[in-house]
């Protein structure tokens, strides 16, 4: 098992290390969730702007993100991941 005191690890990936149930439950709900036509539909989206952009896989790290006015621009994958819906870190785009 990683060392739980490593310097970058989040509360909640501390939390589901010590709690494998909670874990599981939350992999059977990702699952479900990520499984839906709305959420493959979003992501085959992101995919092929990417592709059309030209930046999929070739390691720049950047990630198309969508606009609050409903357009995609690049951004960094740090900065797109980390803002994460209504309680994330607000930032404009």
């Amino acid at each position: 098992m990683a060392d739980k005191s490593s310097k970058g690890t989040s509360r909640s990936a501390k939390y589901y290390q010590d709690n494998p149930e909670a874990k599981a439950k939350k992999a059977n709900y990702d699952k479900k969730a990520n499984a839906k036509p709305k959420a493959k539909e979003y992501r085959r989206e992101l995919i092929a702007e990417n592709r059309k952009r030209g930046t999929n896989g070739n390691g720049d790290g950047k990630d198309v993100s969508h606009k609050k006015g409903g357009g995609t621009t690049l951004e960094s994958k740090k900065t797109n991941r980390a803002r994460q819906g209504s309680g994330g870190k607000a930032k404009k785009k």
